[in-house]
């Protein structure tokens, strides 16, 4: 019997680094080091960019690009799987559709909550999204889910078997290897050293700018420093709110290494997020030292046990200073078992059972 071979879409080596393609990066890079050689393929569209040299990972470059995502994982990638029979890997909620074999849901989001999805382009994303979920929790070989809360949405809206779900937290890899770059101080004098909550993310709806926005009026002595890209699905009057307040700064797009300055320095990062199926910026903020003021929702709690500083999310009545009198629990087992070394592991036993 021919030996089964598993083949990993690459189509995030053509996205924009935000968590899961560092979350896929990262692991890929330590699984390298756990598989053997033949057993395991890498592929990739032509418009792949900084793929790293692997020993034991065959990198097989199609000649097509991926721009328009669905079509590169429905049409080339899974031609490659189905023709070639191998079984797919998919990091980012996706899965050729009549081939799926072991699949990522990071959430189910889009399921979840549909109305926060506003656009046209969002209302195709929202389509896609649920085709796709649907399609891996029925289908998949396996699915890989990054938190306890993602398993339990995944079987009671789907009524997917339990035993076809692992749960793989995420880690951290390579974020610890970026050198902050404090010349970001510089160019935004405003932000003194602990004065100043720090918070960061797509500024997509679920990150729930309006708590910042109505804490920042309740509490003018605050001082918060907002980082992301404005995406379709933000709501205009969230992001014009937050530009009228005085005590709210807008910093606009920044690189790794200056969000890693910010983490370093300021009073405390902050996360009001009323979804998330990991949440992996709180991580990143406890390993440059922030403490983390976090949403009592989803995986949260889950994730960051007594580590973290809790907060309402509907709730935006709540004075931050006072907050972080409380003590929590040091973040140093937290940071070691949440490392992409130990992903990886998980992800290789996971893969050893699917291939036989």
């Amino acid at each position: 019997m021919k030996k089964k071979i598993l083949a990993i879409n690459g189509e995030f080596f053509c996205k924009n680094l935000t968590g899961i393609e560092r979350v896929a990066t990262d692991t890929l890079l330590e699984l390298d080091a756990l598989v053997s050689p033949g057993s395991v393929e890498l592929v990739l569209p032509a418009n792949a960019q900084n793929v790293p040299q692997y020993k034991n990972i065959k990198c097989v470059t199609l000649p097509v690009a991926a721009a328009f995502f669905p079509k590169w994982t429905q049409i080339h990638f899974q031609k490659y799987v189905f023709f070639n029979r191998r079984v797919s890997l998919d990091f980012s909620n996706t899965c050729p559709y009549f081939c799926p074999g072991v699949e990522f849901l990071h959430d189910i989001y889009a399921k979840l909550y549909p109305s926060d999805f506003k656009s046209r382009r969002d209302k195709l994303i929202l389509l896609y999204s649920k085709i796709m979920y649907r399609r891996i929790a029925k289908k998949a070989k396996k699915i890989i889910a990054v938190s306890e809360y993602t398993k339990k949405t995944i079987v009671d809206v789907y009524k997917a078997d339990p035993k076809r779900i692992e749960v793989i937290y995420d880690g951290l890899g390579s974020y610890k290897d970026i050198k902050p770059d404090f010349t970001v101080f510089d160019r935004l004098p405003q932000l003194k050293e602990k004065e100043f909550y720090f918070t960061l993310g797509s500024l997509s709806t679920r990150k729930n700018l309006k708590w910042i926005a109505e804490n920042a009026r309740l509490f003018p002595n605050a001082f918060f420093a907002v980082s992301g890209k404005p995406l379709p699905s933000v709501v205009p009057p969230e992001l014009e709110a937050m530009k009228a307040l005085p005590n709210v700064l807008m910093t606009g797009y920044l690189s790794d290494s200056e969000v890693k300055a910010l983490l370093s320095k300021c009073k405390a990062f902050v996360f009001p997020t009323y979804f998330e199926g990991f949440g992996l910026p709180p991580l990143e903020a406890l390993s440059c030292g922030a403490r983390i003021v976090v949403s009592n929702r989803t995986s949260l709690p889950e994730i960051y046990k007594d580590c973290a500083h809790y907060i309402d999310p509907d709730n935006p009545n709540v004075d931050i200073s006072e907050l972080l009198k409380e003590p929590v629990a040091t973040p140093a087992v937290l940071l070691k078992e949440l490392t992409a070394q130990n992903s990886a592991r998980r992800l290789f036993e996971v893969i050893k059972e699917v291939l036989g």
